[in-house]
């Protein structure tokens, strides 16, 4: 198995798991209070592993290249608005509901990528698209 696959599979994983805890913990909190907490746990937790790998110094590499910096910026803040608004989704919504909603941002990366990136994609591909919205749709609507 690749090891892109493990990692992604993974990812899948760990994000289920924030769905759920998300969920539990929200119960009597704000929402957005709440996902700033999160992104500090987050922050410290990743310049932990940064760290622990031996590789803070590389923190000068990002920092230096001002075009990559940009779109890591962009990225961050891209982030920060889709924690908020899949906490505020958890909040007043089902997990069952808001997860496969949110998973729609597949369909979206993918549209963007053909869009603005020039990434091709085959009819299998685009098909395995329109099912992955039609999924998504049933489940959290069905």
């Amino acid at each position: 198995m690749s090891s892109w696959l493990i990692y992604a599979l993974l990812s899948a994983l760990c994000a289920a798991l924030v769905a759920l805890f998300g969920k539990v913990g929200l119960q009597q909190l704000d929402a957005n209070t709440a996902t700033a907490v999160r992104a500090v746990i987050m922050a410290l937790f990743l310049v932990g592993v940064v760290v622990a790998q031996g590789k803070l110094a590389l923190v000068g590499d990002v920092l230096s290249s001002k075009k990559a910096l940009l779109f890591i910026v962009f990225s961050g803040v891209a982030g920060a608005l889709s924690w908020l608004f899949y906490f505020m989704a958890l909040k007043s919504g089902n997990v069952a509901q808001v997860a496969p909603i949110d998973k729609l941002s597949v369909v979206f990366a993918v549209v963007l990528a053909v869009l603005l990136l020039g990434e091709k994609i085959s009819l299998v591909a685009g098909i395995g698209v329109a099912l992955i919205s039609a999924g998504a749709l049933m489940v959290a609507l069905g």
